[in-house]
């Protein structure tokens, strides 16, 4: 659905089903480095389970949008006088929802947030396999919503090495495309994924599980083959 407002920074917030809005902080269940960078965020990206209720997805994006505006507040707090109180809004801080998975949901689940689309002044993306526009342009009340239907393409090389080398940093790594090893593994793991992103990022869950296990402090082709024969791979 179209946005009528951007989020500067995603936030991906846990949830939990059926559980009342805790009167915590978001810190004591996250616990974390706490930087100001983080009250820019305005974006709760969640995954419909296999089976969701109407009740319980409600509660649960409630319960993450009350995540992401504890999250948000407390890093306002950082940068404001101790004496002064941070600032909030009544309506949350979120601008931005993002679905994976919507196809799971049923249409009583999709009028809902429909609804919550129309009451409130954030983004609505819902992400699913092809074909769920075809699903979603049966019912015109919903898809008159639509501003329009994005279908990704598999990432080019470029973007898979952009991805890899912010995932070497995310384990505390470089990658330095003039080194042998470093390129046999980069050309590895783009032959493997085909520039498929949900596939890249289970082999690399894959990969940083490979290094754990046997206390390594490298990637190398032979730990992406490692990873990738843990993985059940269809075609492409």
């Amino acid at each position: 659905m179209g946005h009528r407002a951007s989020a500067k920074h995603s936030q991906h917030v846990p949830t939990r089903a059926g559980m009342p809005l805790p009167s915590t902080s978001f810190r004591q269940h996250n616990p974390g480095p706490l930087t100001p960078e983080l009250a820019a965020c305005r974006t709760v990206f969640f995954t419909a389970p296999v089976v969701c209720s109407p009740r319980q997805l409600t509660d649960e994006i409630r319960f993450a949008c009350h995540q992401l505006t504890q999250t948000v507040e407390d890093a306002l707090a950082l940068s404001t006088p101790r004496d002064d109180p941070p600032p909030r809004r009544i309506e949350g801080w979120m601008e931005l929802l993002i679905i994976d998975e919507a196809d799971r949901l049923k249409l009583i689940a999709l009028e809902l947030m429909r609804d919550r689309y129309d009451q409130g002044q954030m983004g609505l993306v819902l992400l699913g396999m092809p074909g769920i526009e075809k699903r979603m342009a049966r019912y015109p009340q919903l898809y008159s919503r639509v501003g329009f239907v994005h279908h990704f393409r598999p990432l080019s090389e470029a973007e898979v090495r952009f991805i890899l080398t912010h995932h070497w940093t995310h384990l505390g790594m470089t990658a330095d495309t003039a080194d042998f090893t470093d390129a046999e593994t980069l050309a590895a793991i783009i032959r493997i994924t085909n520039g498929n992103f949900r596939l890249l990022q289970r082999l690399f869950a894959q990969i940083a599980r490979v290094l754990t296990i046997n206390q390594l402090q490298s990637v190398t082709k032979e730990v992406v083959e490692a990873a990738r024969a843990s993985l059940v791979i269809g075609v492409m």
